[in-house]
């Protein structure tokens, strides 16, 4: 296993455990800073992925001053630290119309900004902000191809911002591009996937008939060396801050590095050849296609069927293999694994566990 990685002793650390790399974390805020040549301006980075008070502390102390987020416990976290700036980049329906005022009330000093999609968000959203005398920037979510949420130029965008434009207690705040579907290892071809969005941007602009845009937000962690490059987008990379096995392998030109493991051990060995983890998918993401896990310091192991609280590993007999012994794994999909574990563990770079963090905002409400 890579000397990076190295803790003096698990000991004291249950499994299964979500292990931190404290100094990784540090170089992976670093890079991302490079990255916009230290304009820390145009990073909005989404704390969808560490979902700690601790981690947007250490933004904060880069310089890093604007965050995204998708819930509403995750911006009353980051009001709570002292974020002033955030945008939650997910459409408010229903109670969480009243939710968001209620939050905005409590914290009258933090700048929050919406997304909306839909005529009748905008109503909705419009009638509660007015009836507590405010108002709120609001940014249309614009569909560039991933059909996740957003609406397309073809289908309106330009008729719905007018509709933002308009509405009582609302202030047109531009754009947010989210372009979850360019997976492409190239950098190259993702540059190429990218110029499209741009180009739908740059019609939105003539059509609407705005030179420049209040804001542009766009992108996610692959395409973030791209949209780095443009002046006048924010960036907003989430996963950049753990990194995975997934991003690692696929996104080598990104320089991130995993920062984050999952501590487990070896809790049976039911017959030759094969050992058992306590690492089943109630502590590891179960989205991805396997392998959902790459395990660092059993050389030659295979994962195989894994279960609620078990994961079984074809491993060799020559492994010699102990009951108890520490098995690390880099997940391949960090994000849902986070919000799998109630606390990390923080390691420092002499290797020593030195603390347990929080994941104070995995909660929903």
């Amino acid at each position: 296993m890579d000397q990076k990685y190295y803790i003096q002793s698990t000991d004291q650390i249950p499994s299964p455990s979500l292990i931190v790399y404290l100094e990784l974390v540090k170089d992976n805020i670093k890079q991302a800073i490079e990255m916009v040549q230290g304009r820390t301006e145009k990073l909005r980075p989404h704390v969808k992925t560490h979902k700690t008070a601790r981690i947007v502390e250490l933004e904060l102390a880069a310089g890093i001053y604007k965050h995204k987020c998708a819930t509403l416990v995750e911006a009353q976290m980051l009001a709570e630290v002292g974020v002033t700036d955030v945008l939650i980049a997910y459409q408010m329906v229903g109670p969480n119309i009243q939710r968001f005022v209620d939050l905005m009330t409590q914290f009258p000093e933090v700048d929050f900004q919406l997304v909306v999609d839909h005529p009748i968000a905008i109503q909705a959203l419009s009638k509660a902000i007015q009836g507590v005398n405010k108002s709120v920037k609001v940014m249309l979510d614009f569909n560039v191809g991933m059909n996740r949420t957003g609406i397309t130029l073809a289908d309106g965008a330009v008729d719905l911002y007018r509709q933002i434009q308009k509405a009582d207690g609302l202030i047109p705040w531009g754009l947010h591009v989210y372009d979850g579907h360019i997976h492409h290892s190239s950098l190259t071809e993702r540059r190429s996937a990218c110029q499209y969005s741009l180009d739908q941007v740059e019609i939105f602009k003539q059509q609407i008939g705005e030179k420049h845009l209040p804001n542009l937000v766009m992108g996610g962690t692959p395409t973030f060396p791209i949209y780095a490059e443009i002046s006048d987008v924010e960036t907003s990379p989430g996963t950049f801050v753990f990194s995975d096995y997934n991003y690692s392998k696929k996104y080598p030109d990104l320089g991130f590095v995993p920062a984050a493991l999952l501590l487990s051990r070896i809790i049976s060995l039911p017959i030759e050849g094969h050992a058992t983890l306590d690492l089943g998918h109630k502590a590891i993401s179960a989205d991805s296609k396997d392998p959902r896990g790459k395990i660092l310091n059993l050389d030659g192991s295979k994962l195989s069927a894994q279960h609620e609280e078990h994961w079984s590993v074809k491993i060799r007999p020559s492994d010699n293999v102990l009951l108890g012994q520490s098995v690390f794994v880099c997940p391949a999909h960090i994000c849902p694994t986070v919000a799998l574990h109630q606390f990390y563990y923080i390691v420092d770079e002499r290797g020593i566990c030195i603390d347990r963090w929080e994941v104070s905002a995995r909660h929903r409400n």
